[in-house]
């Protein structure tokens, strides 16, 4: 199986996920279960179903986040020689030559992705159109609504 890429941040994030649910959630579960089965009669018991529901909804995540962690790699851009390019990990400050407007990007992995904060995948159009580009370079992409393009201002490994 390929490695999945995976930011140092990213990282971190998925195992405070996992220590949360196993430490936190999964305790509250197991107590919700407990206290329902308390009450009797289990076939028409709700509160016993929707915390029944819930366990196997949280011990699925558990089980996501495990093999996400265990089939990743995580990159630490500050730790690459990169060259001045960009490259999976880099944050990129770009100015689209159509309307001048000025945006900057982290490329990361797919599970990553938020562009609310600026983070995109590394498999979308951009981040594909941007890899391996260096400060100045002009890079096209094809996008939903046409082409673009894209000068890069500045690339840093942050």
């Amino acid at each position: 199986m390929n490695k999945v890429p995976i930011t140092v941040r990213g990282a971190e994030k998925l195992r405070e996920e996992l220590s949360h649910l196993k430490s936190v959630v999964r305790p509250r579960i197991i107590q919700a279960i407990a206290e329902a089965r308390a009450h009797g009669d289990l076939k028409e018991n709700a509160e016993y179903h929707a915390a029944r529901e819930q366990q196997g909804f949280a011990e699925g995540r558990i089980k996501e986040i495990e093999s996400k962690l265990a089939n990743c790699q995580i990159i630490d851009v500050t730790q690459l020689n990169t060259d001045g390019k960009v490259v999976f990990g880099a944050t990129v400050e770009l100015e689209d030559l159509d309307n001048e407007q000025v945006v900057t990007y982290q490329i990361v992995g797919e599970d990553e992705a938020d562009i609310k904060e600026g983070r995109i995948s590394i498999t979308s159009p951009i981040a594909r159109a941007l890899i391996g580009k260096r400060e100045d370079d002009v890079a096209t992409v094809q996008a939903p609504g046409g082409v673009r393009e894209y000068e890069i201002r500045s690339v840093k490994y942050i």
